[in-house]
């Protein structure tokens, strides 16, 4: 239905009981005659549909925003989160064996006993009848704060064109655009973990297309610092990363829907220190410099009964990724041990993790996750004969059971056992709790 019959339709509701009153036998007053009346009926009915085009007509920027209260007031959102972690084995020397990354990035179980788990402040609102802007600040668990996400985006572009500048998280993949409060588990996938150290955020210009198709279908790409890891922040003009995704789904009669996608992120790291094993057990730090292709194919199944998630409803969800670095890595990069040599490097790793969520009554779910990366093949040239070639693949299988009393509320308990460390296994305890305050958007699909 167009805009025109829209409001032909509204202005008839009230018209047309009017007319009906005003010919009911009941009124006092004289009638016109019936065949009289039409002509002027059919006038008034012309004349509307006239100034219906007239308005139409009209440039946007000729007719103002109409203003409600509270219209230019953000949206604020305050996710507030707890833990308390029992962990079999120290977190102090946790790593994954075959993946190292940078000391600054913070991957792992995290420390035992009770802690404050990430809690965010979000603020969102439309600027303009153009613009949309949002922010995004995260509380971490050691009393530090960062900008998750500060970011501006078009809502006035045309054919389905979005434009997002900022810090944000990247589109690649599934799990990489959600706040870690939608997570269904405590904590990110191994593979995210050691490719992406957790979560890839960039300070970058995201363009998207929504296609206008019944099937959904959107493509998207980003031109960014290259700041983070897999990354390394530097001063120079120019980007240092780019990617680009593309994401296709949607319904398979009233009660399932489905979502698939691929991504590529493409970065160059330079200078990027990390710590490692040496052939003879003893820590030692390297650099690694060159090129860093991510690939990211994902996959997402749901079911409602009559599209109903309320009573029961459940999740199939499941990611592969793959990696490829390629160019020189520095050995003992610091002089620590006294055997500084630097040579080609070339790896190819991947890893992959599925799980599925149900909920099985109101306010209650139990989740399951099964998760591995594959040590791959990895040259270190003449640097062989000081670094160990691993054959270990890491692994891990969660269970959780959440209960959610309302849509702001949340407690989870969650057992995982983890053997991302060559002849060590982990068992993780997690109680959680998260709770939203204020005004909270919508989560993506």
């Amino acid at each position: 239905m167009t805009c025109r019959n829209l409001i032909t339709a509204a202005v008839l509701a009230v018209v047309t009981p009017t007319a009906v009153f005003a010919a009911s036998p009941d009124s006092t007053s004289a009638q016109p005659d019936s065949a009289a009346k039409q002509p002027n009926e059919q006038q008034r009915l012309r004349s509307l549909e006239e100034r219906v085009k007239q308005l139409e007509s009209a440039p946007p920027a000729a007719t103002a925003p109409a203003a409600s209260a509270g219209s230019f007031n953000p949206a604020i959102s305050l996710i507030l989160s707890g833990l308390y972690t029992n962990l079999s084995q120290d977190p102090a020397n946790y790593r994954i064996t075959g993946f190292p990354v940078p000391s600054s990035v913070e991957i792992g179980p995290g420390q035992r006993g009770f802690s404050l788990a990430e809690s965010e402040l979000g603020i969102y609102a439309n600027i303009d009848p153009y613009f949309y802007g949002g922010l995004n600040y995260s509380m971490h668990p050691d009393d530090t704060a960062s900008v998750e996400e500060a970011f501006i985006q078009t809502i006035a572009l045309s054919d389905g064109v979005t434009v997002k500048a900022g810090r944000f998280f990247s589109g690649i993949g599934y799990l990489n655009a959600q706040h870690a409060h939608v997570w269904d588990f405590t904590d990110a996938p191994l593979a995210y973990q050691a490719f992406l150290g957790t979560q890839f955020g960039d300070d970058a210009v995201q363009v998207k297309w929504l296609a206008p198709t019944d099937t959904f279908l959107e493509l998207g790409a980003e031109l960014g610092r290259g700041r983070p890891y897999p990354g390394s922040d530097r001063d120079k003009n120019g980007s240092g990363a780019g990617t680009v995704f593309a994401h296709v789904g949607g319904d398979v009669g009233a009660s399932h829907s489905w979502r698939a996608g691929l991504s590529v992120l493409e970065t160059s790291p330079q200078n990027q220190e990390f710590s490692d094993i040496n052939i003879a057990g003893n820590a030692v730090t390297n650099s690694f410099n060159g090129d860093t292709r991510l690939w990211i194919a994902d996959f997402v199944w749901k079911y409602a009964p009559n599209g109903n998630p309320v009573y029961t409803n459940f999740k199939l969800q499941a990611e592969y990724l793959r990696r490829h670095n390629n160019g020189d890595l520095t050995y003992d990069s610091d002089g620590a041990l006294g055997a500084t040599n630097t040579s080609s490097y070339d790896s190819k790793q991947s890893g992959w993790y599925l799980q599925s969520v149900y909920q099985f009554m109101p306010y209650w779910r139990a989740g399951l996750r099964t998760e591995q990366l594959d040590h791959g093949t990895v040259d270190y040239s003449s640097n062989n004969a000081n670094l160990p070639q691993s054959n270990f693949n890491p692994s891990k299988n969660s269970v959780m059971v959440d209960y959610s009393p309302s849509e702001f509320s949340r407690i989870r308990l969650q057992f995982a056992q983890d053997k991302s460390r060559q002849d060590v296994t982990d068992n993780q305890w997690f109680v959680q709790y998260q709770m939203s305050l204020g005004a909270h958007g919508a989560h993506q699909f």
